[in-house]
């Protein structure tokens, strides 16, 4: 999440100030954050059953999961609602604004759907004619 302040050295408050659109670009399209909030869109869930119903897409770290929602709760997408009863219960859901992030995530991953058979027809492509100008004495 926001690793790419940390991983350049600097604070999470300097890479925010520097370019905050790109920030929230960045969480909201992050391998964990599409998960989410596409997941978030059916329903509430508890912390178990998203990191199930995640899991069964591909396996997420309770850490990761955890930083995950917390970096889309303070960004406003996503709504903590722990309630104080024995045993602890905490449900996660969309706010208003984080559905309508969810939707265009969506959106583009609907897309991406849609879309495979031409990305896969043009990767052959690709690779068939650099594998012919790789012979061919080029780049």
């Amino acid at each position: 999440m926001a690793v790419s302040a940390e991983v350049a050295g600097g604070s999470r408050a300097v890479g925010e100030a520097m370019c905050p659109h790109r920030l929230i670009m960045e969480h909201v399209t992050s391998r964990w954050g599409v998960l989410v909030l596409i997941e978030l869109l059916g329903r509430p869930y508890r912390f178990s059953e998203l990191r199930r119903a995640i899991g069964e897409v591909r396996q997420v770290s309770e850490k990761m999961l955890a930083q995950t929602l917390q970096t889309l709760e303070r960004d406003g997408l996503v709504h903590r609602d722990a309630q104080p009863v024995i045993p602890p219960r905490v449900d996660y859901s969309l706010t208003d604004l984080g559905r309508e992030a969810a939707e265009q995530v969506r959106g583009l991953a609907l897309w991406a759907t849609d879309r495979m058979g031409r990305v896969l027809e043009a990767r052959e492509a690709y690779d068939t004619a650099k594998g012919r100008a790789g012979t061919a004495g080029g780049l």
